[in-house]
């Protein structure tokens, strides 16, 4: 039937898959000959959907086979769990999973999403391999601070010597595989022309939301975990809070709003404004991040540059 629903549960070596129109199960190795064998269970009929969770690296080889070829729609896990609660399962099978995103795409109507590039997850296995190096090199940094032989600061210094240079290879890469895209080498264009967002900044907000561009003002914030979350009951007010959101897309923002504070007149006077109402600091800095989002969304969206906004 075409508003068939198949749920994908995706373990390191394995898709287990439940089909929601005649409740039929099946489990498939997480390999190319396993998405073959996939396709072959599925058939010829229309589907309107597979739903299946991110989980890291085990998600990306499946996604990389499958993108263009059927209606995939990836869901974050929590709110997977969150709708089995909901349903009073407390089971927790790979088999009971498949069910549970079969029935949570029919449920809630989930439209299948873009495809994926496979040069999209090559650029987010630099970005991975990019963000591990920062981490090795802060590590790093800390560690010489109380070393005191000379042969241990030495070998830490070659380290971190050889990380920069493993660090310099990396971005040239990723930003050699942006340029060679013309609508992405647009996009890093458009990004570095607004003042705080250098060329690391930029590549990291194309990789970690290719949507950019494409969403309103809020929904850009809160893709990046940056709209403040309202709590309220009754005549009960909780002070608002940001949460969720992609974690590595609001780090990204995070030197950048500092630099923009500083530098750019608007922004410090946002800042100071927001200071004077008696908001604190981290929360003045988070709604500069926030308005840094949302200058970028619009300007890739209207094809424009920051010079030409202030123009």
């Amino acid at each position: 039937m075409m508003n068939d629903s198949i749920g994908i549960d995706i373990s390191k070596d394995r898709l287990d898959a439940f089909r929601l129109s005649d409740r039929a199960h099946r489990a498939f190795a997480n390999t190319q000959a396993g998405f073959d064998d996939l396709r072959r269970w599925l058939g010829d009929t229309p589907i309107r959907r597979l739903v299946y969770e991110a989980t890291g690296p085990y998600h990306g080889a499946f996604e990389c086979a499958l993108a263009s070829r059927l209606p995939l729609v990836k869901v974050n896990p929590l709110q997977a769990r969150r709708f089995a609660q909901a349903r009073g399962s407390r089971a927790k099978t790979d088999r009971v999973d498949a069910r549970i995103l079969a029935l949570m795409g029919d449920a809630f109507d989930l439209q299948p999403d873009p495809p994926v590039e496979e040069t999209d997850h090559e650029l987010k296995e630099l970005q991975i391999e990019r963000t591990a190096l920062v981490r090795d090199r802060t590590r790093l940094l800390n560690r010489i601070k109380t070393q005191t032989l000379s042969l241990t600061k030495r070998h830490s210094k070659a380290r971190i010597a050889q990380i920069e240079r493993q660090l310099a290879a990396i971005q040239d890469e990723i930003e050699t595989r942006l340029r060679a895209d013309d609508g992405k080498a647009r996009k890093l264009d458009i990004l570095t022309s607004i003042p705080g967002i250098g060329p690391v900044t930029a590549s990291t907000v194309l990789i970690e939301c290719p949507e950019i561009g494409m969403l309103g003002r809020k929904q850009i914030a809160s893709l990046a975990g940056l709209a403040p979350m309202t709590r309220q009951s009754g005549q009960w007010r909780g002070k608002a809070f940001i949460q969720g959101g992609r974690k590595f897309l609001r780090d990204a923002l995070y030197m950048p709003a500092l630099v923009a504070m500083r530098f750019n007149k608007q922004m410090r006077a946002k800042y100071e404004a927001l200071k004077g109402a008696g908001k604190p600091a981290k929360v003045a800095l988070t709604a500069i991040m926030r308005k840094l989002i949302e200058i970028a969304n619009a300007l890739i969206r209207d094809d424009r540059k920051w010079a030409q906004m202030r123009a």
